[in-house]
C-alpha cells in the first residue's frame, strides 16, 4: 500500500463502518458491498468495478489487525488536521510541532540501527532527502477476486477445484516495455526513471508517482500495438486451487502470491476466492456441526428404540432413542460433522420428528382406542389453559 493511501483514503468510509467497527461487522459490510458492486453482476460497468476495487482494498487493510493498526497510526499522525507541520509551523511537543523526536520514527532513513517495523517501515522514503536512483523498484502484483461455487460435501471435506483468472501482466509481445517492435523507452526526464517526483508541502517533500511517466519511469514514442504502450496485458489462466475442508458459504480465501505477476522482480500479488456453498437436500449446518431431521413412529418415541440414521459420507449409523422422546428433541452423534483446522470434526445433530400415520386400520384402531382408555383423562393441555387465564 502505498503512502498516498494511508494520508488519503478513508477506508472506514469505503466500507461504511464506524471506526471502533468489530471483524464481525467488517466482513458483513464487506460482503454485501462485494456482491452489489461485483465486476460479473455489473459487467461493462467501469465505475462499479473500481468501487469493487476499492471495497476489496479497504477490507484486504481493516480485515488485517496487523494492517489496521499500522493504518490507523499512520491516520491519527499524519491524516487530515491530524497535526502533520513542517518545521517552523509552531504546535506543542518537539522541532517543528511534533511531539515526539522524528528520528524516532524516520531513523532507518539516515541507516540508524535498530529503526526497524511501525510507522518506520510504512514511511520509509516519504520525507527530505529521499535519493532519485534512476531505477525503477521492484512492483509487487495486483490481488485478484475470484468465486467458486462448491457442493455440500465438497465444502464440508474439502476439494481442489479449478479456477479461470484474468488478470494484467506483462504483455509478451513487447516483454513488458511497452514499445514497439525494434524500439525501446526512454528514461523519463521528469523523475529521471524513478517512476516517483517529490512535491514539496510544509518544508518536506512528499513522494508521488510521476504525471508524466505514470510512474513507470519510461516514457514510450512508439508504442506497443498489442499493449498500447501500457507494457501490461489481459491474460487468463486456468489455476487448480485446494479449497480447505470445512469452509462455509461466504468464506473469503486467500491464496498467497496466486494472483497478478508483479514487475521487474517483484512479488506476485494474492488471490482471494470467495465460496458459495449449494444447499443439501438432507443435511444441513450450523458451524462445525451437521444437521438432519429424523422421523420416527410414535411407538418408537414413546418406548425406545434403535433408529437408522444417515450420515454425510454414506455410511448410516444407528442411534439409541430413549424411551418418551419427545417430538423436536435433538441428539447428538459425535464426530460425524465438519472437518476443522485442527484435523478433528464437529458432530451430527439429529432432530426427532415424530410422525402421525394418516391411515388406521381395524386393528390400529382399537390398539389407539385402549391406549387412550388406558392412560385415563389427563389432558396435556391443562396447564398451558390454566396459564392462559390467569396472564
Amino acid at each position: 500500500m502505498s503512502t498516498k493511501d494511508y494520508l488519503e483514503k478513508d477506508y472506514y468510509k469505503v466500507l461504511g463502518v464506524p471506526k471502533d467497527a468489530g471483524t464481525a461487522e467488517i466482513k458483513k459490510a464487506y460482503r454485501k458491498l462485494a456482491v452489489e458492486f461485483h465486476p460479473d453482476k455489473n459487467k461493462g460497468d467501469t465505475k462499479a468495478e473500481e468501487r469493487f476495487k476499492e471495497i476489496s482494498e479497504a477490507y484486504d487493510v481493516l480485515a488485517d489487525d496487523k494492517r489496521r493498526k499500522e493504518y490507523d497510526e499512520a491516520r491519527t499522525l499524519f491524516g487530515s488536521g491530524g497535526g502533520f507541520r513542517g518545521p517552523g509551523g509552531g504546535g506543542q511537543g518537539g522541532a517543528g510541532g511534533f511531539p515526539f523526536d522524528l528520528g524516532d520514527i524516520f531513523g532507518g532513513q539516515q541507516g540508524g540501527a535498530g529503526n526497524t517495523g511501525g510507522l518506520g517501515d510504512i514511511f520509509g522514503g516519504l520525507f527530505g532527502g529521499g535519493r532519485q536512483t534512476g531505477r525503477q523498484q521492484p512492483r509487487r502484483g495486483s490481488d485478484v477476486e475470484s468465486e467458486v461455487t462448491l457442493g455440500f460435501a465438497d465444502a464440508v471435506d474439502g476439494a481442489t477445484v479449478p479456477i479461470r483468472l484474468t488478470s494484467s501482466e506483462p504483455c509478451r509481445h513487447c516483454n513488458g516495455t511497452g514499445a514497439a517492435a525494434g524500439t525501446t523507452p526512454r528514461m523519463c526526464p521528469t523523475c529521471a526513471g524513478s517512476g516517483n517526483v517529490s512535491r514539496p508541502q510544509g518544508g518536506f517533500g512528499f513522494s508521488e508517482p510521476c504525471r508524466d511517466c505514470k510512474g513507470r519511469g519510461l516514457l514510450v514514442d512508439d508504442p506497443c500495438i498489442v499493449c498500447n504502450g501500457s507494457g501490461r496485458a489481459k491474460s487468463s489462466r486456468t489455476m487448480q486451487v485446494r479449497i480447505p475442508a470445512g469452509v462455509q458459504d461466504g468464506q473469503r480465501i486467500r491464496l498467497k502470491g496466486k494472483g497478478a505477476p508483479g514487475e521487474r522482480g517483484g512479488p506476485a500479488g494474492d488471490l482471494y476466492v470467495v465460496v458459495h456453498v449449494k444447499a443439501h437436500s438432507v443435511f444441513g449446518r450450523k458451524g462445525d456441526n451437521l444437521t438432519v431431521t429424523v422421523p420416527v413412529t410414535f411407538p418408537e418415541a414413546a418406548l425406545g428404540a434403535d433408529v437408522t440414521v444417515p450420515t454425510l459420507g454414506g455410511i448410516p449409523v444407528t442411534l439409541k432413542l430413549p424411551a418418551g422422546t419427545g417430538n423436536g428433541r435433538t441428539l447428538r452423534v459425535r464426530g460425524r460433522g465438519a472437518a476443522r483446522k485442527d484435523g478433528t470434526r464437529g458432530d451430527l445433530l439429529v432432530t426427532v420428528e415424530v410422525t402421525v400415520p394418516q391411515h388406521l386400520n381395524d386393528k390400529a384402531r382399537e390398539a389407539l382406542e385402549a391406549f387412550r382408555e388406558a392412560t385415563g383423562t389427563h389432558d396435556p393441555r391443562a396447564d398451558l389453559l390454566d396459564a392462559a387465564k390467569g396472564a
